[in-house]
């Protein structure tokens, strides 16, 4: 089975104390804690109120999980899955027992608005009790490293865009293209559950306008003004300064993604954050492949026009993480850059990925032409040097290769390997 191991996050998971992983559904949380976190307990809580001890095979009461706790809190490592189910009063439970330290106490919950909730309110049972932890997609570095055992250039930073989500991992067979459309194809309401599931855990309606959001953001419009104009036009929205309250919902369920646009205070462009949703919400838009019969073709029509977009964010990303600098977009009249990244101050990386069979001689140069304006590093990203008919001269140029040498460097310093 193929397993990506998540180092980055057991760095943190292995600081004595207790913890709260929090994070989007079906981000690995419940498969990290299991797997790669040495527990003595592991409890999961079912959304009817029962509660399993999964490695006994025991399931209990909540005021017999209470005498089991009080039992072994400090005396074992002890992991809680989806928590939040559980009465409100334990969480003064946990507080007037947050002294018995010893042994790890793992809380783990889907449900992004409670955990930041918990987090800010200054009367919170759990504040500077619990040590948050973020799940998200899978980080870019470990990604492309993991992959790297299986494939290589081209078919490595497509595999590595996508297999971010974790659910796809173990089910991913080469060529990525293919997988991604044969996936589509059979399991399009698998995804659109996801969403399904995320927003009832937040007790959140997943009303038309969310649905529109996602299907305005996928087909384009990275705006908020473009995205509440499109909402009025479907008499989804009365005014479109209500956009704002949609957008940050799905903002912090970390379902889209929001980037700063350069020298625009204020002003974001907005994309969905997993290329598997994007995918999704797409064909929905496009094809509304979901509720009707779709040909495997139009799928894989859809995956090869969005693959290199993805690309060029999972590129954008992977950079920013190797670098520690922040992406911006940057969207001036006759001046936009796949890659933008920006430092404390400045702008530190600008470039633009050719994720294609052919570069001709012309691009090279108004590529080289373009850059020329930015006081800062160039690189331009292609599959393969040799599909370059000229090399720039003034341009750094990246491979899939060098990619997976500077991720591997990287990792490895924030691992304190080097």
């Amino acid at each position: 089975m193929r397993i990506i191991p998540r180092r980055i996050e057991m760095k943190t998971l292995r600081y004595p104390g207790w913890k709260m992983l929090y994070g989007r559904r079906k981000t690995g949380k419940s498969f990290i804690a299991s797997r790669f976190l040495d527990h003595d307990l592991y409890y999961f809580v079912q959304r009817d109120g029962a509660i399993l001890e999964r490695r006994s095979g025991a399931r209990l009461s909540y005021q017999e999980l209470l005498k089991e706790l009080s039992k072994n809190l400090g005396e074992k490592t002890i992991v809680i899955d989806e928590f939040h189910r559980l009465p409100e009063d334990f969480l003064d439970f946990l507080h007037a027992n947050a002294g018995r330290s010893e042994k790890d106490l793992v809380l783990l919950t889907s449900t992004l608005w409670l955990s930041l909730r918990l987090l800010s309110k200054k009367e919170s049972p759990l504040l500077g009790v619990v040590l948050p932890i973020k799940i998200g997609l899978i980080d870019e570095r470990e990604v492309i490293i993991e992959l790297s055992k299986e494939v290589s250039g081209k078919e490595l930073v497509e595999a590595s865009t996508y297999l971010r989500e974790p659910m796809l991992v173990p089910l991913y067979k080469p060529p990525l293209r293919e997988f991604m459309a044969q996936y589509l194809y059979s399991s399009g309401p698998v995804v659109e559950d996801l969403i399904g599931e995320a927003f009832t855990e937040e007790e959140i309606l997943f009303s038309e306008v969310y649905r529109a959001i996602l299907h305005a953001v996928a087909d384009g419009k990275s705006k908020s003004g473009e995205i509440a104009s499109y909402l009025v036009s479907q008499g989804l929205l009365d005014s479109p300064s209500s956009i704002q309250k949609y957008l940050k919902v799905l903002s912090t369920m970390d379902i889209i993604r929001k980037v700063p646009i350069f020298r625009k205070r204020r002003r974001f462009s907005y994309s969905i954050a997993s290329p598997l949703l994007d995918l999704h919400f797409y064909l929905s838009s496009k094809y509304a492949y979901t509720e009707l019969e779709t040909p495997l073709e139009f799928i894989r029509s859809a995956v090869n026009e969005k693959v290199p977009r993805h690309v060029e964010k999972y590129i954008e990303s992977l950079l920013g993480k190797v670098y520690g600098l922040r992406p911006v977009r940057i969207e001036e009249p006759d001046l936009e850059v796949d890659i933008a990244l920006q430092g404390f101050k400045r702008l530190e990386l600008v470039g633009e990925v050719k994720w294609k069979s052919r570069v001709k001689r012309e691009e090279v140069w108004k590529i080289e032409e373009k850059l020329s304006r930015f006081n800062c590093r160039k690189v331009l990203v292609v599959p393969d040097e040799s599909v370059l008919e000229s090399e720039p001269k003034t341009v750094e140029v990246l491979t899939p290769e060098d990619l997976l040498t500077l991720a591997q460097k990287s990792l490895r310093k924030e691992l304190g390997e080097e």
